[in-house]
């Protein structure tokens, strides 16, 4: 049987060389990217997220907090504002589960898995797409954070912060692209994304120093792979050491991206 009469699907269980790789990943970012310019009200989480939650915890906790840390509001704005920016990827990537499944359940990932394309420039194009809107977000958080008096000391220590964030979000996505194959529904991976991401983020160092947490949270916290990522960013922003924690998220985006980018390229090829 010739090429010419191959079927999509036979042809897209062929081996494909990483330069056809690479060219459908780039075809197939410029597809999402083209949908957000349709539908920009998809852009909202990534404008308001950092807006609303910058003020939140400036304006309502800052105050409080800041002064049982020895200060006030303004050194409260340098703390929090790195642990703002360890979120960024953790919530973008909660949504591209979501939204990859909502692509499966309208029809559109069977009409990609039909095609001769590699079934990973699929997931990785979505990935690219979503650390792009991650970054945009970043900027926007940027923006108010120096409405609101943080001051950038470091502006080395601020783009490493952003590659590190983009690196452990990244890992994350493997994680809710998974959750967006296997769950049934929009609604349910949101739900499950909830029930992991709640417990990560207010059990870690983001919001608040951990010394006066409980003893039994304080080991989860030392675990907790957001802790490490804020207190990296913090370090690289504002100086301060960085290796310890800079090694642990950078071993468990690593761990991430083995244990869970192949499960969701498996997931995905075989979903029903």
């Amino acid at each position: 049987m010739s090429a010419a009469t191959l079927t999509p699907t036979a042809a897209g269980d062929a081996p494909i060389p990483l330069r056809a790789h690479l060219r459908h990943t780039g075809a197939l970012v410029r597809r999402n990217l083209l949908w957000i310019r349709q539908d920009p009200e998809s852009m909202f989480d990534a404008v308001l997220f950092p807006v609303i939650f910058t003020l939140l915890f400036v304006y309502v906790f800052g105050g409080s907090i800041g002064a049982s840390m020895g200060g006030g509001q303004d050194q409260y704005v340098q703390y929090v504002v790195p642990g703002l920016m360890a979120m960024m990827g953790m919530n973008m990537a909660q949504g591209v589960g979501t939204g990859f499944n909502t692509d499966f359940n309208s029809g559109v990932m069977d009409r990609f898995r039909s095609l001769p394309i590699g079934h990973g420039s699929v997931l990785v194009a979505k990935i690219a797409v979503e650390l792009m809107r991650m970054l945009f977000a970043t900027v926007v958080l940027m923006i108010v954070a120096v409405l609101v008096g943080f001051d950038i000391t470091h502006w080395t220590g601020m783009l490493a912060s952003i590659g590190l964030s983009a690196v452990f979000g990244s890992a994350l996505m493997w994680v809710f692209l998974t959750l967006g194959v296997v769950m049934k529904s929009a609604q349910s991976v949101q739900a499950m994304g909830f029930l992991v991401l709640m417990p990560l983020q207010f059990g870690s160092s983001i919001f608040a120093p951990t010394a006066s947490m409980p003893g039994w949270l304080q080991n989860f916290t030392d675990y907790n792979p957001l802790s490490a990522l804020a207190d990296t960013a913090r370090g690289l922003m504002l100086g301060g050491p960085v290796a310890h924690d800079l090694w642990v998220t950078l071993a468990w985006s690593v761990a991430l991206t083995a244990v869970m980018a192949p499960v969701a390229i498996h997931k995905f090829r075989t979903k029903n």
